[in-house]
């Protein structure tokens, strides 16, 4: 169910640009296309957020999580973040690409999460991973083991443990324009499965954030064109990542993951990110890069998984919001 959006005199505010810093590449659009997707959702096309919006009561009995690249903290802040923050009212929210230098100054968020954990970049203005949390965690950890580079990772993932599972956002390496940082996601994908599926011997996983990946011609408007030609869509990543939810013959200790959204949308097309360039919003030109994949053997207690398709104007993403019953 789509949220009731009810305008406001502050719907005319200003949007500043603000654009991905990690050279995303333009995917390839067909101009004369208009997707079955966009007809059946229509596309909306607001650069900010009401002030009022109002989403669905959660399911009795469930931790509701969310998850938004935000393209920048301090833009989306200025165009309504803290609306869809306030509606949502998730236990934990994980943001990726904050774009923060420094854990921000916030008594709102801090009131609302007061467990935040931030993984800053190195590098100014770029990347930036955070996980807002209303429980507690047992420890808190914001490093890739075994990978070689530690300034790549830094700003990428943050891991909460609590008593029954694991949380862990990332931001993940993007393949880059021509494919030029392929090598470097590829490196990132084989440490990062070796990682989760430690954490899954010990306990069962929750991860969440922008994975940077369309694991199926569903996932994105014009898989043909983009093919092993654009970030996010090519073998090496589509591969890596079903390897993730389905692990290849000689793994036999290795457990399997699921793609809850896809899951409860099998046959769906709808997605998260839409370049701001070339009108991609309104013609439905988009991409599904944002996602929780669960342990499989907790899959079964998501009670809900739905792309918040309204909540655009203050990201060029949607956020993704999942209810799932018991406890962290």
């Amino acid at each position: 169910m789509q949220p009731k959006r009810v305008a406001s005199s502050s719907s005319k505010r200003k949007a500043p640009e603000s654009t991905s810093d990690d050279g995303e590449a333009l995917p390839k659009t067909n101009k004369k296309t208009k997707t079955a997707a966009t007809r059946a959702n229509p596309q909306y096309t607001n650069k900010v957020l009401p002030v009022n919006i109002v989403f669905p009561e959660r399911t009795p009995g469930t931790l509701r999580l969310a998850a938004w690249n935000v393209c920048g903290l301090a833009a989306s802040q200025k165009k309504g973040f803290k609306y869809y923050v306030e509606a949502e009212d998730p236990d934990i929210l994980v943001l990726t690409e904050t774009k923060m230098n420094n854990e921000p100054v916030d008594p709102s968020l801090k009131e609302r999460f007061p467990h935040s954990y931030w993984s800053i970049s190195s590098k100014k203005t770029y990347s930036g991973t955070a996980i807002l949390s209303k429980h507690k965690p047992l420890a808190v950890t914001t490093t890739l083991p075994g990978h070689p580079d530690p300034a790549l990772v830094k700003g990428r993932i943050v891991t909460l443990e609590f008593e029954t599972c694991f949380v862990v956002g990332t931001y993940t390496v993007n393949a880059g324009a021509q494919l030029k940082t392929l090598d470097e996601k590829k490196e990132w994908n084989v440490h990062f499965e070796t990682y989760i599926r430690d954490l899954d011997k010990r306990k069962p996983v929750i991860w969440t954030g922008d994975l940077n990946v369309a694991p199926t011609e569903l996932d994105l408007s014009n898989p043909k064109a983009n093919w092993n030609k654009t970030a996010g869509y090519t073998e090496a990543e589509t591969t890596a990542f079903n390897n993730i939810l389905e692990p290849p013959p000689g793994t036999p200790d290795a457990n399997k993951f699921v793609d809850i959204w896809r899951r409860t949308h099998p046959t769906d097309r709808q997605y998260t990110y839409f370049s701001y360039r070339f009108n991609c919003r309104v013609k439905g030109i988009g991409w599904r890069l944002d996602m929780f994949v669960l342990s499989e053997r907790i899959a079964d207690r998501v009670k809900m998984c739905e792309i918040r398709s309204e909540i655009y104007g203050a990201s060029d993403h949607c956020p993704l919001v999942m209810e799932i019953a018991g406890s962290l």
